[in-house]
Parts: structure tokens; C-alpha cells; sequence
């Protein structure tokens, strides 16, 4: 089963023009984006979809064919927009901060039809961010072993002067790192937060899922109202990749 036509052409429709506003928002200096913020942008797309189609991929290895029936096993980015988080919230960040964030639509799984729905629930839900670990594993192995150390540096913090195919790469590789430490978060809906839930004894459940359901808004708290609270976070891995890179 795909997506209706409608919901494709609809989808289509918005991504076309929001990137020409941004187009034209750029040609007109109101967003100043640097070579290597773009190239950041560029591979976060691919990035992101096959973290959630890992997800799809997964499931349907353990029964679950939901993904599947919903046209969601595909790197068609179009099939992966979420108006709010892949559109919005990027767009008015981009214009306000020159930074990004955001996220895709979430893979439809159902645990109900996995063989062993709890194993198989968590196994699901850590299928993305080992995909990026794997992704930023391989680039920084081919890193270290075709580049040198000024060839990184440059790919990192002088864009304009490193080739492109170096940027592309080593930007591929950080973007994976981030994905796989922030989605590894433990907190609902992250994907960390189905190691919690499946150590928690059933008699906390009624309480979890009272709190579970505001736990996105704990997540926007973090990422734009606590400064510096993702650094804890994303510091650890982004020093245990540079060490891969050596």
C-alpha cells in the first residue's frame, strides 16, 4: 500500500515552496549560510530518513508489516515529511537563528505483531540510532585512513578551502554522530526511551504513561529554553569520533 496520490502531490507541493522561499531568502541575504552549514543541511536529509526507515526495516524482519503497508519503506524524502518538524519548525529557525532543527515523520510500527513484542519493540526502536552509529563508524574509518589531519580540519572548519567530496563526507559523518547521541536521549519519544520502558516493572506503567504523554514538550524545553544542556550530550560523542578520526 502507498500513500494517496493527493497526500504525495500535497507533500510535494509545500517542500517545493518552502525551498524556493529559502532560495530566495538566501539570494536576498536574509539567511547567510555558510559552505559547510549547507552541506550540514544537504546531508542531514538522507541521514535522517535511513535512521526512521531503519526502524520500518526492522520491524518487518520481527512480523510487523505496518511500515510497509503505509508506503514507508522507501528513501522517497517525500514520504517522510512532517509539515511541522521537517518544514515549519526548521524554516522559521533557519530564518531566525541561521540554525537548524527538526525531524521527520515517525515510522508507523506495531509491537502487536512483532513474535516477541517487547525484545522486538526495543530491538525496533534502537535500529536507527545504530544505523547512524554504523554510518559514522564507516565514514570515520575511511576518514582516517584517506585523509589527513589538515584535510579533516579543513573539511570542518575551513569548507571554502577543502574539495567538496571531503566536506560531504566528514559533515556526513557528524551529522550521524548527532543523530544517533540525541535520539539515544531516554526520554519519550526518543528512541533511548525504549531501554527505560522496557525495564520498567509493569506496575509503573499507569504513572509512565500519564507523564509520557507531555514528554515531547520536555524535549523542545532542553533543546531551545536550557542552554548548553545537549552539550552533555553531544560532547562525549563527538570527542569519542574524533578519536576514531586519529
Amino acid at each position: 500500500m502507498t500513500a494517496p496520490r493527493s497526500d504525495k502531490r500535497s507533500s510535494t507541493a509545500v517542500v517545493v515552496v518552502l525551498l524556493a522561499i529559502v532560495a530566495f531568502a538566501i539570494a536576498r541575504g536574509s539567511i547567510r549560510l555558510s559552505e559547510g552549514q549547507l552541506v550540514f543541511f544537504a546531508v542531514l536529509i538522507p541521514s535522517i530518513i535511513l535512521h526512521e526507515v531503519s526502524h520500518g526495516w526492522v520491524a518487518r524482519l520481527f512480523g510487523d508489516d505496518t511500515a510497509q503497508q503505509a508506503g514507508r519503506l522507501t528513501l522517497n524524502p517525500i514520504a517522510h515529511v512532517d509539515p511541522f518538524g521537517s518544514i515549519i519548525l526548521p524554516a522559521i529557525l533557519i530564518f531566525t537563528t541561521g540554525a537548524g532543527f527538526g525531524y521527520a515523520k515517525p515510522v508507523p510500527v506495531n509491537p502487536r505483531k512483532m513474535r516477541h513484542p517487547r525484545n522486538d519493540g526495543l530491538l525496533t526502536s534502537l535500529a536507527g540510532p545504530a544505523v547512524n552509529i554504523v554510518l559514522a563508524v564507516l565514514v570515520g574509518l575511511v576518514a582516517r585512513f584517506t585523509m589527513s589531519h589538515v584535510q579533516i580540519y579543513d573539511a570542518l572548519y575551513a569548507p571554502h578551502s577543502a574539495p567538496l567530496a571531503d566536506v560531504i563526507l566528514v559533515n556526513f559523518g557528524l551529522v550521524n554522530v548527532f543523530l544517533a547521541a540525541f535520539n539515544l536521549i531516554p526520554i519519550p519519544p526518543l528512541d533511548g526511551s525504549a531501554v527505560v520502558e522496557r525495564l520498567l516493572p509493569l506496575k509503573w506503567w499507569p504513572q509512565y504513561l500519564r507523564i509520557r504523554q507531555y514528554s515531547m514538550l520536555l524535549v523542545f524545553f532542553l533543546v531551545f529554553s536550557v542552554r548548553g544542556a545537549l552539550d552533555h550530550v553531544f560532547n562525549p560523542a563527538i570527542d569519542l569520533w574524533f578519536r576514531l578520526l586519529r
